[in-house]
């Protein structure tokens, strides 16, 4: 029972998923610039703005990882770097956790990095998810911060002090995770952040740290799955 349970919720999960992709896919018009992020949901999103270029829609992609990079090519999505193109109209991309301030921690799919620097050239960045990741207070999940593997063992200790519990990211093989970046994750359990725009700046002032997961003041809007629909959050 408790298994057919947990298919039905994935399967909804699922399907908010790829309601919040494709409604958030349609928010693109002709000619823009659009970063495209990483992970399950915004996974749909990239399909489907595939699906429009097939229809005639003219974009040119900006993408946050090797993965999606390679998922947009697959489905016909024309590319572009930063270099050529530094400022982005819009970037569509998902979160693992979602406040009612619409701060975010991202980083689940190893991204992160990029995914921020995306998003801070971009002039609009959406933010999609299914309904389990909108919460009251983030912390919940583990919050990622990448790391260059030179200073991780002090990095660690100086989190520890921050009150939070960091731990090695790992492969499922038991490989060490290694970022498009050539870095490291510390995926750091804080609890409930009370405050976390003052932990972000803690964070970016430890030197070592690259990036971390707390996305503060950079989503302007969330599309979040709910059931057969969506629901529109805005800061």
């Amino acid at each position: 029972m408790a298994e057919q349970i947990m298919t039905h919720s994935q399967g909804a999960h699922s399907q908010e998923k790829e309601a919040a992709g494709r409604a958030a896919a349609k928010l693109v018009s002709d000619g823009e610039i659009v970063g495209l992020g990483t992970g399950s949901t915004a996974y749909f999103a990239v399909i489907a703005l595939g699906e429009r270029v097939q229809a005639g829609l003219k974009i040119i992609g900006i993408p946050t990882s090797v993965q999606t990079g390679d998922l947009a090519r697959t489905v016909g999505i024309p590319l572009t770097t930063l270099d050529e193109n530094p400022e982005i109209d819009i970037t569509i991309d998902g979160a693992d956790e979602v406040d009612p301030n619409l701060n975010l921690i991202k980083g689940g799919g190893g991204a992160l990095l990029r995914e921020k620097v995306v998003a801070s050239a971009s002039k609009k960045m959406v933010v999609v998810a299914d309904s389990g990741k909108v919460v009251p207070g983030l912390g919940k999940f583990p919050l990622p911060v990448e790391v260059i593997p030179f200073a991780r063992t002090l990095i660690e200790k100086k989190i520890v002090s921050l009150g939070a519990s960091p731990r090695l990211r790992m492969r499922p093989d038991g490989s060490l995770f290694i970022t498009d970046n050539g870095n490291q994750i510390l995926d750091c359990s804080f609890g409930r952040i009370d405050n976390p725009p003052a932990l972000a700046v803690l964070l970016s002032n430890i030197p070592g740290i690259v990036e971390h997961g707390l996305f503060i003041g950079l989503a302007k809007l969330a599309i979040v799955g709910r059931g057969d629909g969506v629901e529109e959050l805005r800061r």
